[in-house]
């Protein structure tokens, strides 16, 4: 299902070639329509018509009202369940696309080509699609699989240091729940490029298909993906609401050391086996001021978080580097404990 392509996009040409697809939609945002599409387009070698459909870029387009927006566009437009909609872009793309797809005639063929690290890694992987409700992150979505995921590493190059840090720390968090090699190899690298971090980018999305393969719907071992997210979700959705939102990988890389606190406050890691995690999370990622939020905001987003079951807040939390257990019920005091062992480490 994920393929590399070529400097000829031959892959995806000999695949359509052999498809009969009523009519092709490529949904874009503003920045893939500049920087990614007029590469694709120019390798694009195929007789089906195709329409671009254009979104603006940012985690506040996705949403019901731009799936609205989409699902309106392909009536106008007589798209019928013979067609297939391309997604090219990053992770709101992959997730609010895949969404839109498989929810439009209950459910048209889709394919997902990420261009960021984000969505190379995580976002595009797993048939999870979605949108926000009310500020909450992916709180409505399907489980629907692309058809096909292909990846041109080479989109990275126009992405923004920033960018490339937030797919980052999904590969992370991939190497601390699943793989210590993958980690050891991640913390090695002293700069996060395009260059550096390519050789690293299709080890980083096995690990996780190797997961969603031994539990597509998410009732066990898939959950442990989640390690960062808990707390991490929480301060996303309160940044968005703010006036200075902060990337998803931010607010992940924020998560996994709140997280890998929290797992050394509960037993299951050591004291060191946390500082070295934290330490080497902190290498790359700013601090991110959380004094302005208030501690029953951020708990109220913890206890409507959607892995949560019969009102109890649920982590996936490390046992080691490399392993991770999941559906972990933390005490109160030691998340609060873990969220300002955090607020304390202003000084990185």
């Amino acid at each position: 299902m994920i393929t590399l392509l070529d400097e000829s996009f031959r892959q995806i040409n000999q695949y359509l070639s052999g498809k009969s697809f009523s009519k092709i939609f490529i949904l874009v945002d503003e920045n893939t329509h500049e920087y990614c599409l007029p590469l694709f387009l120019g390798n694009l070698e195929t007789e089906i018509s195709f329409e671009i459909l254009e979104i603006e870029a940012g985690e506040e387009m996705k949403n019901i009202q731009t799936v609205n927006q989409l699902w309106e566009i392909l009536t106008e437009m007589k798209a019928d369940r013979k067609a297939l909609i391309i997604n090219l872009g990053g992770g709101v793309i992959t997730d609010l696309g895949g969404f839109v797809a498989s929810t439009y005639k209950r459910g048209i063929q889709f394919i997902n080509i990420p261009t960021t690290l984000l969505a190379m890694c995580d976002a595009s992987i797993g048939g999870k699609t979605g949108i926000d409700l009310m500020h909450y992150k992916n709180m409505v979505g399907t489980f629907s699989f692309p058809e096909q995921i292909y990846v041109y590493p080479k989109f990275l190059e126009t992405l923004p240091a920033k960018e490339l840090k937030s797919g980052f720390a999904e590969m992370l968090k991939h190497g601390l729940i699943a793989d210590k090699k993958h980690w050891e190899d991640l913390i090695q690298l002293h700069e996060v490029d395009a260059l550096g971090i390519e050789p690293f980018i299709q080890q980083s999305m096995e690990i996780k298909q190797e997961v969603v393969n031994a539990d597509i719907n998410e009732k066990n071992v898939r959950k442990t993906l989640n390690f960062g997210h808990t707390i991490g979700h929480a301060i996303e959705s309160l940044c968005l609401q703010s006036e200075n939102p902060i990337l998803h990988g931010e607010a992940v890389a924020l998560g996994m050391i709140c997280e890998s606190h929290l797992s050394y406050l509960e037993g299951l890691i050591s004291k060191e086996e946390s500082e070295v995690i934290i330490e080497n999370i902190q290498k790359h990622f700013c601090f991110i001021d959380l004094n302005n939020f208030k501690e029953e905001d951020i708990f109220n987003l913890l206890l409507n978080d959607k892995k949560n079951a019969d009102a109890k807040i649920n982590f996936s939390l490390l046992t080691g580097i490399g392993s991770c257990v999941f559906d972990h019920e933390c005490s109160t005091e030691n998340i609060q404990k873990s969220i300002n062992f955090y607020k304390k480490l202003s000084g990185f």
